[in-house]
């Protein structure tokens, strides 16, 4: 998994039919310390994720069991929504 923060949104007026009512969202991964780096890529997200807020990612496989489908066709996706991170 991979921490990022939601930069965008991407709008597609068709898609496969399991993904409907899956958001795509912008994603720029950012380091421990929130300084992004590399570069941003589309993840779907069925929980409800917002433009600014920081979130874990499952990319490959994984990234389509966080969907209600596993079965669907994508390579990344949010499971969880940041509220804060703690490093002592």
């Amino acid at each position: 998994m991979l921490t990022g923060r939601v930069i965008g949104t991407v709008v597609a007026t068709r898609k496969l039919e399991n993904l409907r009512g899956v958001r795509l969202l912008v994603v720029q991964p950012v380091d421990s310390e929130q300084r992004d780096y590399g570069r941003p890529f589309v993840v779907a997200d069925s929980i409800g994720a917002a433009c600014g807020e920081l979130v874990c990612c499952a990319k490959s496989r994984e990234g389509a069991m966080t969907l209600p489908d596993p079965g669907v066709c994508v390579d990344a996706g949010v499971s969880a929504i940041i509220d804060s991170i703690y490093c002592p």
